[in-house]
């Protein structure tokens, strides 16, 4: 049985010892089918708080917005997110970080996002909308035992100063 996580494209086959074309654009070609997939199902969804789009034509790099959950500190607010698509998705995770700067545990200053889901828990069965249902999750839940800021995850403790620090310093 194959793993969720192995490429059938990088796996070798008998086709690909016989020479025939098995990878670069057909693999190219089933990530795009993938992606367009995962765009209806993204805006079939319904799904409150967040979006993603294509960035122009290319299917590999898209714009995805999130807003701060109901509740949380981050309530109000609307960050905006590059996420993009390796030629070996979904078997390899997205780069997936934030545009709009975001105070937060487990972002660091170059908006690079400290999630299990994108690094070492990485599934083929992720897809977009997980992703960001993950990462809108994770603001008002973050992770402060392996912080990327360490001022953000020190004033955790305190919301009141966190939410008037991160509302001093958001920029829309």
């Amino acid at each position: 049985m194959a793993s969720q996580n192995m490429d059938p494209a990088a796996a070798t086959s008998t086709a690909a010892l016989k020479g025939s074309d098995t990878g670069g654009s057909a693999a190219r070609g089933s990530v795009s089918k993938r992606l367009q997939q995962e765009l209806m199902t993204l805006m079939m969804s319904g799904d409150k708080g967040i979006s993603a789009f294509p960035e122009s034509d290319n299917l590999f790099k898209w714009i995805g917005t999130i807003d701060g959950a109901q509740g949380t500190v981050y309530e109000g607010l609307r960050y905006k997110l590059s996420l993009e698509f390796p030629s070996g998705y979904p078997y390899k995770a997205p780069r997936v970080k934030f545009i709009t700067s975001c105070f937060h545990p487990n972002v660091d200053e170059n908006g690079f996002i400290c999630l299990d889901i994108l690094k070492e828990k990485w599934s083929a069965l992720y897809d977009v909308r997980s992703i960001l249902l993950s990462i809108q999750s994770l603001l008002g839940e973050p992770n402060n035992e392996s912080p990327m800021n360490a001022t953000a995850a020190e004033l955790w403790e305190n919301q009141g100063a966190y939410k008037a620090h991160l509302h001093a310093t958001y920029k829309k």
